[in-house]
């Protein structure tokens, strides 16, 4: 895995024509982990999409280096394919190990589901499919949207064990999640502290 890095500096971030946040600041190093909070409508998983380049800083500046696996609500896996041949479309998109995906599929504890169509998978087997997807992609740096959603306490544990390990091993997370995640030490990002004035919200 190369050196990860994310470090964001005096961000804001507008969205149809609302300015959600202003005066971000983070900066994370190889092995270093980050919680976004604050209530719905803050703008956390529009700063996950900012820090994996789907949208744009409207301000300040957005540095990262490693590339980065983003998981949010969509699953993003064909749903007609067996699931391990979905992920495997996408590690090759991403040039992974060739035994990334049985990895993955390990982590998560869906290898016994490797041959079944990603359509036929329960909500929470589609949860682990998607966190499968980051975990295969070998990406240093993971953006993960409310992670533990659809999760039983087992599969919790799963991603878990999968968060400490990509941490152990130089990777860097970040997450918006009301559930606690294995996480070490992580830099809490307050949203509600980045709000705008009442005069910016139109910008």
């Amino acid at each position: 895995m190369s050196r990860a890095a994310l470090a964001l500096s005096d961000v804001a971030c507008l969205r149809g024509g609302r300015i959600l946040f202003r005066g971000v600041n983070l900066t994370l190093d190889a092995g270093a982990s980050a919680l976004l909070t604050g209530p719905n409508g803050v703008g956390k998983s529009s700063l996950l999409r900012l820090c994996a380049g789907l949208l744009p800083a409207f301000s300040g500046t957005m540095e990262r280096h490693g590339a980065v696996a983003l998981a949010d609500e969509r699953l993003a896996l064909d749903s007609e394919l067996p699931l391990a041949r979905a992920l495997h479309f996408w590690a090759r998109l991403d040039g992974s190990a060739e035994d990334a995906v049985a990895a993955a599929l390990e982590a998560m504890a869906l290898t016994r589901l490797s041959d079944v169509p990603v359509r036929m998978l329960s909500t929470g087997q589609r949860k682990r499919a998607m966190l499968a997807r980051v975990i295969a992609s070998g990406a240093p740096i993971w953006l993960l949207d409310e992670p533990g959603n659809g999760l039983d306490s087992a599969s919790l544990d799963l991603l878990g064990s999968a968060v400490s390990a990509h941490l152990a091993g130089g990777g860097i997370v970040v997450t918006a999640s009301h559930q606690p995640l294995p996480l070490g030490a992580p830099v809490v990002l307050s949203l509600a502290d980045h709000l705008p004035d009442p005069a910016e919200w139109d910008a």
